[in-house]
C-alpha cells in the first residue's frame, strides 16, 4: 500500500494532524472550563455578601433562621444555577438550598474558602457537597454564629450547581461535539493539503532521481541522462545524492563501454592469437611429419635443412607464447616493478652493446648520443633491459642495410627521457592509433618473419608499470622515433 516515499508522507502526515487534532480537543475543552470557572467566580465574587444584605438575613448581629429559609426557596426559584449552604465555623454543613437527601458531605474544606476571603488569584474551587470529589467555583461570606455554635460561620454559594451541571450537559456536549469535530476536519482538512502539497514539492525531485535510475537501469547501464545541472551548487541532501548519482552513473557508463571494448579486443586477439600460432605450429608439423615418412630416403643436407627450420619455427612459437605469457601478467598486474636508483647511461651502454654483433652484420651504425648529464632514475632495471631490448629489436627489424640507430638520453619535464630513432621507411598515419595493440602488424613495415606483434606492447605496459609514458615521437618518411619516460629519482 505505502511503496513510494510520498505514500508514506503523507500517511504520517493524517495521522499526526488527527493526533493534534485530538489534543486541540482536549486542550480547548480543558482551558476553556477552567476559563468559564474563573469568569463566573469573578464575576459572582461578592453574590454571597449581597445575599446577606439584600435578604436580611443578619438582625442585631445574628442569623435569622426564618430570612435564611426564605432566601434558600426564592433563590432556588429566581436562579436555579446556584445552590446556597450555611456552613459552622469549622466548615460542617448547618443547612442548604438543595433538595433534601442530595447532599452528600457533611461538611466543607476550610482552606479555598480562607483564601477567597484573603483575595488570593482566581478561579479558586471548593468542595461540591452534592458530591464527594467534585470541586466548584463559589461564592462566599462571613455570618454571625447560629445558635450553639461557637464561632462565626460562612454563607457557602455553589456558582454552577447539578441543575446547571445538567442543562450544560445537555445543550453543551452537542455543541462542544460539533464544534470539535469542524474545528478538526477544518484544520485537518487545510493542514492536509497544505502539507500534502509541500511533501509533493519536496518529494518530486527524489522522484525525478528514482525515475532517471530506473530508465538508466533499463537501458543496460548504457544511457545516463544527468540529474544536476553543470556549475550549480547541491542545495541539500538530495541535490547531493543527484550529484553523486551523476557521477556514478558516467562512471559506469565509461567503465561498460571499456569493457565491451576491452571484449572486442579479447576476441580480436584471441582470432589473432590463433591465427598466428597455427603458422609455425603448422610449418612445425609439416616438417616433422615430412622426416617422419621420408626420414631416411632424404639426404642429410636436406635432413638438417629441415631440421633447421623445424627449430626455427618452433623457437618463434616459444617466443609468442612467452611474449603472450609476459603480456598478460603485466595486464592482470601481477608483475610488479622493484623500483630502485639506477643510471640510465650505464644500462643504456651494456644494451647498445649486446646488439652491436646483430647491427654489424646487418651492416647498421648502432650508437649512444653523448648524454648532457647522467640522470638516476627511480625504475626497475631489469624491467627498463627488457623494454630496450624490444624497441632497440624492433628499430633493427625495421632499419634496412647502411641504415643508422641512435639512441639518446635527456631531461624533459622532471623526468628522464630515452629515444631510439631508426632511419627505415616511417610508419604508416594510418597504423598509429593501433601501433600499441597485440599482434598488430603495419602495412608495409617489412618486418621478418619471426615478428609477433607483442614487443611493443610489452614495452608500454612495462613503462606505465613503472610511472613513465611511451609514445611515437617521429613517425616520418625519415625514419621513426620511440621514446619513454622514467621518473627521476628526488633530490
Amino acid at each position: 500500500m505505502l511503496r513510494t516515499l510520498y505514500a508514506r508522507l503523507a500517511a504520517v502526515l493524517v495521522f499526526l494532524f488527527l493526533l493534534i487534532g485530538l489534543l486541540y480537543t482536549f486542550i480547548i475543552n480543558l482551558t476553556s472550563e477552567r476559563h468559564l470557572q474563573e469568569i463566573t467566580q469573578h464575576f459572582n465574587r461578592d453574590l454571597a455578601q449581597r445575599i446577606v444584605a439584600d435578604r436580611r438575613l443578619v438582625v442585631e448581629g445574628r442569623l435569622d433562621q426564618q430570612a435564611l429559609k426564605a432566601t434558600f426557596s426564592a433563590y432556588m426559584d429566581i436562579n436555579p444555577s446556584i445552590e446556597i449552604y450555611l456552613l459552622d465555623g469549622e466548615g460542617r454543613i448547618l443547612a442548604f438550598s438543595a433538595d433534601p437527601g442530595k447532599v452528600k458531605r457533611q461538611r466543607v474544606d476550610l482552606a479555598p474558602i480562607r483564601a477567597f476571603l484573603r483575595g488570593e488569584g482566581f478561579p479558586l474551587l471548593g468542595d461540591d457537597p452534592r458530591s464527594h470529589d467534585r470541586r466548584k467555583a463559589f461564592s462566599v461570606t462571613r455570618v454571625p454564629a447560629t445558635t450553639g455554635a461557637a464561632q462565626a460561620g460562612y454563607l457557602y454559594v455553589v456558582l454552577r450547581g447539578e441543575r446547571y451541571d445538567t442543562a450544560q450537559q445537555a445543550v453543551e456536549e452537542p455543541y462542544l461535539l460539533r464544534l470539535s469535530v469542524w474545528t478538526v476536519a477544518g484544520s485537518l482538512t487545510f493542514g492536509l493539503l497544505a502539507g500534502l502539497l509541500l511533501f509533493h514539492l519536496l518529494t518530486r525531485r527524489m522522484q525525478r532521481l528514482a525515475g532517471l535510475m530506473e530508465a538508466f537501469q533499463q537501458s543496460g547501464f548504457a544511457r545516463h541522462e544527468n540529474y544536476s545541472m553543470e556549475g550549480r551548487e547541491p542545495a541539500d541532501e538530495i541535490d547531493r545524492l543527484g550529484r553523486t548519482f551523476d557521477q556514478m552513473a558516467r562512471r559506469i557508463v565509461q567503465q561498460w563501454s571499456e569493457l565491451k571494448e576491452q571484449d572486442r579486443l579479447r576476441r580480436e586477439l584471441v582470432a589473432q592469437i590463433s591465427h598466428d600460432l597455427r603458422t609455425p605450429l603448422a610449418a612445425l608439423h609439416g616438417y616433422l611429419e615430412t622426416l617422419q615418412m621420408k626420414g631416411k630416403g632424404l639426404e642429410e643436407a636436406q635432413r638438417r635443412q629441415f631440421l633447421a627450420i623445424a627449430l626455427r619455427q618452433s623457437e618463434r612459437l616459444n617466443h609468442m607464447v612467452e611474449g603472450l605469457f609476459e603480456l598478460a601478467r603485466l595486464e592482470a598486474r601481477e608483475t610488479r616493478p622493484a623500483c630502485e636508483p639506477g643510471g640510465l647511461a650505464e644500462l643504456l651502454q651494456d644494451v647498445l652493446q649486446k646488439f652491436q654483433l646483430r647491427a654489424r652484420q646487418a651492416e647498421i651504425e648502432l650508437r649512444l648520443l653523448p648524454p648532457r648529464d647522467q640522470p638516476v632514475v627511480m625504475a626497475d632495471m631489469a624491467m627498463t633491459e627488457r623494454v630496450l631490448d624490444n624497441l632497440i629489436a624492433n628499430a633493427l627489424d625495421h632499419t634496412p642495410r647502411g641504415g643508422r640507430i641512435e639512441v639518446g638520453l635527456s631531461r624533459l619535464d622532471g623526468q628522464a627521457r630515452v629515444c631510439i630513432g631508426d632511419s627505415g621507411p616511417g610508419i604508416d598515419p594510418r597504423d598509429l592509433p593501433h601501433l600499441f595493440e597485440p599482434f598488430f602488424r603495419g602495412t608495409g613495415s617489412g618486418q621478418t618473419g619471426s615478428h609477433a606483434g607483442l614487443g611493443l606492447a610489452i614495452a608500454r605496459r612495462s613503462v606505465e608499470l613503472q610511472g613513465g609514458r611511451l609514445g611515437v615521437d617521429r613517425a616520418d618518411l625519415g625514419g621513426a622515433r620511440f621514446c619513454f619516460t622514467l621518473p627521476l629519482v628526488e633530490a
